[in-house]
């Protein structure tokens, strides 16, 4: 695909696709409705429209050429229930009737549950970009695995389309993400190439097996201690209880990688080994373990519900490098940039309240990693 490319990202969040898109040379603009990630946004000097994405359309950007975006998890994510399958099959009725040319915006309205309508987003924008003879040539979308039966449902309507369309789970410590994350990926390609998922550039993580690769072939998974800095052990002890049983929480050492970063990461305790206070992470860290630069300039309240609902940049970057046939200079590239601090300098600085892990670079009750998350 030859420059220039363009990126409007539907759900933008606080930025993982701005900033994925930023290490590879490319321009973005996003849309969101959430005053407190327009506000991140908004210090990272991100290009940004603040409103809700069923108030635009592509006509507003004649110049984008790739559609991104991660619209809001839906009730189908209820695994296995009636609930969940009952919603699914009302997402891809109304999916259909879209591909068949219906305006079923009114209808979609007035439904109980708006995210049934928000989810649909990115198949009415790639519909009617195509209906006005300017189709986006690539086509990328993210989500919980528990919506990969909805990029299938889409993917079979693109493909009528001209598009070339791949579906699947890609799990983020497989692309350097220093967590396990699993994600449902769609990407589409109307190049007149076949669309494919990036391949793994890390191991894959098995609780007690090595991450080195046999064969050579892949870098080891990347641990929470390399990810952050910091040099003495330490466990994260989770907010969650495992196997049905609330007070066996679950615990991972610094030398794996995180456990998926959610929206309730700073009710994790981080405890050294060996003895010692145990704390929380602060903002700068839970947006490194998702792959945030150490000093992105987050703001607004709610933080940490914008870093657990982002994309990891370090997976957008693969995926976008492979959505578009990036050459591997220009991923080589980009993952340079990616250990670069994040321009322009805009962050202010505040102390933590206090913790004791000496690091690699620097020491935890240094201003720059910015405010501590909450007990």
């Amino acid at each position: 695909m030859n420059p220039p490319v363009e990126i409007v990202d539907l759900f933008a969040g606080p930025g993982g696709i701005d900033v994925a898109a930023h290490w590879l040379g490319l321009s973005t603009v996003g849309i969101e409705a959430d005053p407190n990630a327009c506000a991140t946004r908004q210090e990272a000097r991100l290009r940004t429209e603040q409103g809700d994405v069923r108030s635009f359309d592509p006509k507003r950007f004649p110049d984008a050429t790739v559609l991104a975006g991660g619209p809001p998890c839906q009730t189908y994510t209820v695994a296995g229930s009636g609930e969940g399958r009952r919603a699914l099959e009302e997402v891809r009725r109304f999916a259909r009737r879209m591909a068949a040319g219906e305006d079923v915006r009114t209808e979609l309205a007035k439904l109980d549950d708006e995210r049934t309508a928000l989810v649909l987003e990115p198949l009415r924008w790639s519909f009617a970009a195509y209906d006005e003879g300017d189709p986006y040539q690539a086509i990328v979308l993210e989500q919980v695995p528990q919506a990969l039966p909805v990029w299938e449902e889409m993917a079979e309507h693109l493909s009528i389309r001209g598009y070339s369309v791949v579906t699947g789970i890609l799990r983020a410590e497989e692309y350097g993400v220093p967590q396990t994350r699993r994600r449902a990926v769609l990407i589409a390609r109307r190049d007149g190439k076949t669309a494919s998922m990036p391949e793994p550039t890390h191991t894959r993580y098995r609780k007690g097996v090595s991450g080195e690769d046999p064969f050579g072939l892949r870098e080891e998974w990347v641990p929470m201690g390399k990810a952050l800095g910091i040099r003495r052990p330490f466990e994260v002890v989770s907010n969650y209880g495992t196997g049905g049983d609330p007070k066996a929480r679950g615990r991972r050492r610094s030398d794996e990688p995180a456990s998926t970063v959610t929206g309730k990461i700073f009710r994790n305790l981080v405890e050294p080994t060996g003895g010692g206070f145990p704390r929380r992470f602060t903002f700068a860290e839970a947006g490194q373990l998702q792959t945030f630069p150490a000093d992105y300039p987050w703001r607004g309240s709610d933080i940490a519900q914008q870093i657990g609902n982002a994309v990891p940049p370090l997976l957008a970057l693969h995926v976008l490098a492979e959505a578009l046939e990036l050459d591997e200079g220009a991923v080589k590239r980009g993952l340079e940039a990616s250990a670069e601090p994040w321009p322009p300098q805009t962050a202010t600085a505040t102390e933590t309240d206090g913790v004791s892990l000496s690091t690699g670079d620097r020491d935890l009750t240094e201003p720059y990693t910015a405010v501590a998350g909450p007990a």
